[in-house]
């Protein structure tokens, strides 16, 4: 042991590779965060064949802001990370952003369900943005320039995306409210074979730009269907989830 010791002390990089792969290991079973600004995964293999989607993100699609509703109060059940993740222990949370951004309970916690497939330690997380700077933060895996856009005259503009690790109330809201930016660029009468909820769905997943053209009919690809499945299989289960009262 004390030759080991010695050699650890001799070389301190040993450390740091360890470290790198203790964090890969959870995340080397997606092939890339798919968060809510569709920089990963399925924005490469869906939209048009053969041309990259350019306006997926809502900073390429801006739309204006409204006035936002009073905030209501924080809820009092646990918003700071403490055991093991569960979307269902955040329902308090999940109904009042919900309500607050003018979407659906059960799909945002749909949402959450489906970006659980990764361990949300606010350690790990950071971890692993200081080896892929571009990663997601948060439980509900999303990126800075979503966040940023997002946020603009909302009542977290003063907020940052650094803060979502540590802050569970904060990126649920943050996602709730970028569902409802994505709502208001849907179509007003979609000609594809999904509804509302799932082309939202997808829009988290994959960006506006690709939400429009499933919209109009365009087949996602393969990362942008597995994720609709797991929604379509999460879904009875999150609508229960959100209406669940009381905290852990």
């Amino acid at each position: 042991m004390t030759e080991r010791g010695g050699q650890a002390r001799r070389h301190p990089w040993l450390w740091g590779a360890v470290l790198l792969v203790l964090v890969a290991a959870w995340a080397c079973g997606r092939s890339g965060d798919t968060g809510a600004d569709g920089t990963g995964g399925a924005k490469a293999t869906t939209g048009t064949p053969g041309k990259p989607d350019v306006s997926a993100h809502p900073s390429r699609t801006p739309t204006p802001s409204h006035a936002p509703k009073p905030s209501p109060s924080s809820p009092a059940t646990p918003s700071v990370p403490s055991g093991k993740y569960d979307p269902a222990a955040y329902a308090p949370q999940v109904r009042s952003r919900a309500a607050e951004a003018g979407v659906s309970p059960q799909l945002l916690m749909a949402i959450l369900y489906d970006e659980s497939y990764k361990p949300h330690d606010p350690a790990l997380e950071r971890a692993w943005q200081r080896y892929k700077p571009g990663a997601a933060f948060g439980i509900a895996n999303m990126h800075r320039a979503a966040f940023d856009e997002t946020k603009r005259g909302r009542p977290f503009a003063g907020r940052r995306w650094e803060e979502l690790p540590d802050d569970r109330d904060l990126a649920v809201r943050a996602a709730a409210w970028y569902l409802h930016d994505l709502a208001r660029q849907l179509p007003a009468h979609p000609a594809g074979p999904y509804d509302r909820e799932e082309l939202l769905a997808l829009g988290y997943n994959t960006g506006a730009g690709n939400m429009q053209a499933f919209a109009r009919g365009a087949k996602p690809g393969s990362q942008a269907a597995d994720y609709l499945a797991r929604l379509r299989s999460n879904w009875d289960k999150a609508g229960r989830s959100a209406s669940r009262t009381g905290g852990n």
